[in-house]
């Protein structure tokens, strides 16, 4: 398992799940960048999906995870950045595949939508699974590039 330096961050909506998965990452021996939010008072979610898929984009990082409350607003901002390939992940299966066929570097979930025990289990997965390269880095190759660039 690749236990390079992950940057996380997150919403008010998801701040205690950004809480639980961040120290699962450090009790497992990862360096963490907390790019924020810090509590549970009210900000702005594009602020920190911008810092962590900008850092991801630039290549300061080789992952990130974001949180907010349904991660749906955290993908649109991540996945406006080039070479990201942010995934919403609710459930185990998504976070296998997005690793296998479309080598997510930026995890996202939902603090509203799944609970802390599911989203460690997502995480792992997300961890643990090999990108497959072949066909799915020649899918990959086709949509690089496109113009994207918040």
């Amino acid at each position: 398992m690749d236990k390079s330096p992950i940057i996380i961050g997150s919403d008010h909506a998801a701040y205690h799940l950004k809480e639980k998965i961040r120290m699962y990452l450090l009790e497992n021996g990862f360096e963490i960048e907390d790019a924020g939010a810090i509590n549970e008072a009210s900000v702005d979610y594009p602020d920190y999906g911008i810092k962590v898929a900008s850092l991801v984009s630039a290549g300061k990082f080789h992952r990130g995870i974001l949180l907010c409350g349904t991660g749906l607003g955290m993908s649109i901002v991540a996945n406006r950045y080039s070479s990201v390939r942010a995934t919403l992940c609710n459930d185990l299966f998504s976070a296998i595949m997005g690793r296998r066929h479309n080598d997510s570097n930026v995890l996202v979930m939902g603090g509203r939508v799944i609970g802390d025990v599911l989203a460690v289990e997502i995480l792992k997965a997300w961890l643990e699974t090999p990108f497959e390269g072949g066909r799915h880095q020649a899918r990959i190759d086709k949509f690089n590039g496109m113009g994207r660039n918040a």
